[in-house]
């Protein structure tokens, strides 16, 4: 109690909201509820790190599959494409035979060699070692670069040139000795574009499959490594198909 001026005793103030409900049992003070209940509304820190962790590998895992799709197709389209022309020549590896009689053919011959499609580079490259200057013409940019590759490790860069190109957008004419690994689909259309393109003096030496109309010189091999030799000074002497 406590004694006023007038000599009365009064009774003592009431003691504060939050202090009151503390004695009688009625937990924090309001005050701190209010700093709980926003303190509640965050979540922990570990929390928010996993979640920033897992979008990030989500998004690397999309690049990922993104960039190998991408890659897959800038392999694939060149190896595709020929295939839904109308007239199609596959890349099939030359065999060792093969270009063992390919070379043989070459032997005594003179001037430029050319492979027409010539796929990872093989036939050029052995010519070049044989002392000529070969080049090769090929659609697929991936074989192109692989050929210049392994021209330049075996030493004949110099002599060996690859160029990206469609057969039938190119003349043949200042080459001596052309050489195809055709198919039959094919052979009549580059006959009729052969004809036109060499000189007397030109070589066609055909593999796997030979000319519909022409009569080769020479003949090797068997199978599918049988080569046909073809010389338009020959051919232009006999009687022609009507």
């Amino acid at each position: 109690m406590v004694e006023s001026t007038s000599g009365f005793l009064l009774p003592p103030p009431p003691p504060p909201a939050g202090t009151l409900a503390m004695e009688r049992g009625g937990g924090a003070p309001p005050e701190t509820l209010r700093e709980e209940g926003q303190l509640g509304c965050v979540p922990p820190p570990g929390l928010e790190a996993s979640r920033v962790k897992k979008n990030s590998w989500g998004f690397l895992f999309t690049g990922i599959v993104g960039g190998t799709l991408v890659a897959v197709y800038a392999v694939a389209t060149p190896f595709i494409t020929p295939a839904l022309r109308r007239i199609c020549l596959p890349f099939v590896p030359a065999t060792t035979k093969q270009i063992e009689n390919v070379v043989k053919m070459l032997r005594g011959r003179r001037g430029s060699v050319v492979d027409v499609g010539s796929g990872d580079g093989r036939i050029v490259i052995a010519a070049a070692k044989e002392g000529f200057a070969a080049a090769g013409y090929e659609l697929n940019p991936w074989l192109v670069w692989y050929s210049r590759y392994r021209a330049w490790r075996e030493g004949v860069q110099g002599s060996a040139k690859f160029y990206i190109s469609d057969l039938w957008k190119v003349s043949f004419s200042q080459y001596s000795n052309v050489v195809i690994f055709g198919v039959p689909q094919m052979m009549l259309q580059l006959e009729k574009k052969l004809e036109l393109e060499l000189k007397d003096n030109a070589r066609v030496i055909a593999c796997r499959f030979p000319f519909p109309h022409w009569t080769p010189d020479q003949v090797t091999g068997e199978g599918i490594d049988t080569v046909w030799a073809y010389d338009m000074s020959a051919f232009r002497g006999r009687e022609t198909r009507p």
